[in-house]
C-alpha cells in the first residue's frame, strides 16, 4: 500500500520539562518516545502524538535548555498546524484563554477555522478545524475525547518562490495541488493525519534562524524501505539532488536531503514504529537508548535534566 503525507515534525525547544508540560497537559498529547537526539545523546529527543504514535500525528523536540531563540524566515517551516473537530475551536480557545497561552482570534484559512497560537518557546502552531475529524485515539490524556487533537493536519513552509519546491512534493512526496488562496498554494496527499503542506512565497525576504522555537526538519512517509528507495531514485536523477544514506533512528529508517527553498526535508518508513522497544501501554514511561549507546546509558542518563 501506498502511504503518502507527513510522517512528523522535529523542532528545537528550550526547557525539556516546560516543552514536556505543554504538550501533555495544554495539548493533551500522548508521550510516545523518550530517548535521546542519537546524533547528539546529551539532548533529549522527546515525540508526542496518538495512542500508538502513528505516522501523520508526531511532533518531536530537541530541548536544548539555554538555546538561542530562533526566527521564522525564508527557508524554515512558519507554522505546524494539528487537526481537531470544527465544533471544538471554541472550545479550544477558551481552554488557551484559561491556560495564559499566547493565541490569535480564529480565522478562515483555506475555508477551514484557525486558531493560532505560540507554544512557550515560540514555535508557531495552528489548530485547524476540520468537518470530518474522525474518532479520537483511545489516548486523550489531558483533553475530553470529543475535543482532543486527532494528528498533524499539516505545515507552511516559507519560500522566495515556490516552483521548485512543489516540483518535489508532486514529482517525488505524493502530493497535488489544492487550494490556493493569496500568496499560498496547498498541496495535499489524501491522507487523513499529516495530509497536507501549504508554500507560502514571499520573494525577498529575511532568511530563518534556528533556535528554540524553530523547526528542524519535516518528514514525509515512505511505507516501506523500497518505497523510499524509489523516492531517493527520482530525487537524485530526475532533480539533481543530494541525498543522504540511510540511517537506522529505531522507530524509522530515513534519508535526508535539502529541498530546492533550503528546508531539510526527511523521508521516514512508517516500519517499525514505537512500539518495537516497549509495549503500547507504556510508551514514553522509559529512557531508549539504541544498542550503540546503551554501554553509555549511565552517563548520558546522568547529563540530562530531570522530567519530573
Amino acid at each position: 500500500m501506498t502511504h503518502h503525507g507527513l510522517h512528523h515534525v522535529t523542532a528545537f525547544s528550550g526547557s525539556a520539562l516546560r516543552n514536556l508540560d505543554f504538550y501533555t497537559e495544554v495539548l493533551g498529547l500522548r508521550l510516545v518516545k523518550k530517548t535521546v537526539n542519537f546524533d547528539d545523546p546529551g539532548t533529549y529527543h522527546l515525540y508526542y502524538g496518538d495512542e500508538t504514535g502513528r505516522p501523520g500525528t508526531i511532533l518531536t523536540f530537541f530541548p536544548i535548555a539555554d538555546a538561542a531563540p530562533g526566527r521564522v524566515g525564508i527557508g524554515e517551516t512558519s507554522e505546524t498546524a494539528f487537526r481537531v473537530p470544527r465544533a471544538s475551536i471554541g472550545w479550544w480557545l477558551q481552554r488557551l484563554l484559561e491556560a495564559g497561552i499566547v493565541h490569535d482570534a480564529p480565522v478562515a484559512v483555506m475555508g477551514e477555522p484557525t486558531l493560532r497560537l505560540r507554544d512557550p518557546d515560540g514555535t508557531m502552531l495552528a489548530l485547524v478545524g476540520v468537518a470530518e475529524a474522525g474518532e479520537a485515539s483511545a489516548w486523550t490524556g489531558t483533553v475530553p475525547a470529543e475535543h482532543a487533537i486527532r494528528g498533524l493536519h499539516g505545515v507552511t513552509l516559507l519560500l522566495g518562490e515556490a516552483g521548485p519546491t512543489a516540483a518535489i512534493l508532486t514529482d517525488v512526496l505524493g502530493f497535488t495541488e489544492d487550494t490556493r488562496e493569496g500568496s499560498s498554494t496547498r498541496y495535499a496527499s489524501g491522507a487523513a493525519e499529516g495530509g497536507f503542506v501549504t508554500l507560502r512565497a514571499v520573494g525577498e525576504f529575511l532568511r530563518g534562524r534556528q533556535g528554540a522555537g524553530s523547526v528542524h526538519h519535516i518528514a514525509f512517509r515512505a511505507a516501506d524501505d523500497a518505497a523510499q528507495a524509489a523516492m531517493v531514485e527520482a530525487l537524485t536523477t530526475r532533480h539533481g539532488l543530494g541525498v543522504t544514506e540511510q540511517r537506522d533512528r529505531a522507530y524509522f529508517r530515513s534519508v535526508y536531503f535539502r529541498e530546492p527553498g533550503g528546508i531539510l526535508f526527511e523521508i521516514a518508513t512508517d516500519v517499525p514504529g514505537f512500539s518495537v522497544d516497549e509495549p503500547i501501554a507504556d510508551l514514553g514511561t522509559g529512557l531508549k537508548l539504541p544498542a550503540g549507546l546503551e554501554p553509555h546509558r549511565a552517563r548520558i542518563e546522568a547529563a540530562l535534566p530531570p522530567l519530573a
